[in-house]
């Protein structure tokens, strides 16, 4: 698991020779740190950075809020299909997201969205998954506490925002971090919808080293370990959270 990592980074740091020479070179003879500062100036990283802090965060904070009032409605809140509509939804997963694409980017085009942050967060801020997720953990939360809140003249929306979700803070703090992951990662969607660099993300600003003379490996490999380095620091430090989270929204009360 760890060696495409290794490899990565070991070729950030080699010569344009030592990376086609065979057999492979794992250790460089000199390091070559200068490809970083290189692949810096290839594209306009600081703006690809900022495009994907932008759209991580606001994709995130999107996500959440939807999940929070999905999940609770279909936990705790008895109306009329209920079942066969988180069914419907639950279907939906089987779907390959390829699929969608197109039928997305029709709706992004028709919408006069391309090109702009809203084709970018607004298609992402609703995941069924997490509110499946979620769901299953606000299962763990007794009903008999949502009914001593309305005695005491709390209302649903109260009783959501100053009991379930503090409550629920392991499991939304693993649903933030996996959508903070996949939103930093996400290229494919951002390919199609954005055609100016000033709204790429780093992703894609990746494709700058790919060019009709070849591929530049090592330059390209300074590029992805710094793209990827602060997911990676962000789900060591953050891990503990993602385990816990997942595995108490199996409990249910």
């Amino acid at each position: 698991m760890l060696l495409p990592f290794v490899w990565m980074i070991s070729t950030s740091l080699k010569s344009p020779s030592e990376v086609m020479a065979m057999p492979p070179v794992w250790i460089p003879s000199e390091w070559q740190w200068e490809n970083y500062q290189t692949a810096s100036e290839v594209a306009p990283f600081g703006r690809y950075f900022i495009n994907s802090i932008i759209v991580t965060i606001l994709s995130t904070i999107g996500e959440l809020l939807t999940t929070i009032l999905a999940a609770y409605a279909f936990s705790k809140i008895n109306f009329y299909g209920k079942g066969i509509v988180f069914a419907v939804l639950l279907g939906t997963m089987m779907v390959p997201g390829e699929v969608l694409l197109i039928p997305n980017f029709v709706t992004v085009s028709n919408l006069g969205w391309l090109d702009s942050y809203e084709a970018l967060i607004i298609p992402w801020i609703a995941s069924i998954f997490s509110i499946f997720l979620l769901r299953q953990y606000f299962f763990s939360v007794p009903t008999e506490l949502s009914y001593a809140a309305k005695v005491d003249g709390c209302s649903d929306f109260k009783f959501l925002w100053y009991v379930m979700v503090p409550l629920a803070k392991p499991a939304l703090i693993t649903i933030g971090l996996l959508k903070v992951i996949g939103s930093w990662n996400a290229f494919l969607w951002p390919l199609i919808v954005t055609n100016s660099q000033e709204l790429r993300t780093l992703p894609v600003g990746l494709s700058a080293f790919t060019t009709e003379a070849g591929i530049k490996y090592e330059l390209l490999m300074a590029a992805s370990t710094m793209v990827i380095l602060p997911m990676l620091i962000l789900f060591f430090i953050m891990q503990k959270y993602i385990i816990s989270g997942v595995a108490r929204t199996g409990i249910k009360g």
